[in-house]
């Protein structure tokens, strides 16, 4: 968690990432349920420089605290805030 105590949610939209379908996780702040809006901090970003290393699987990506998600959905990310929450 980031020192405001949050979970940190960034997301890419460089091109490879938006054109993957992270346009579909522009509005991801209200699919996050209301009990966990207070405890995440949502970060747009031009680009994390994943799509280039193989390692990562496919775009879109997005981290959570620092975990990478990769194709990356509004399902997978709001799982993944879940997990972080509540352990």
């Amino acid at each position: 968690m980031e020192e405001s105590g949050k979970i940190s949610l960034e997301l890419c939209f460089g091109t490879t990432c938006f054109v993957m379908g992270a346009s579909k996780l522009q509005e991801i702040e209200s699919y996050i349920p209301p009990q966990y809006k207070n405890k995440v901090e949502v970060k747009a970003n031009t680009c994390l420089d994943l799509c280039k290393n193989a390692t990562y699987m496919k775009a879109p990506f997005v981290k959570v605290d620092g975990e990478i998600i990769s194709e990356a959905t509004v399902e997978k990310v709001i799982k993944a805030i879940e997990r972080k929450i509540d352990g």
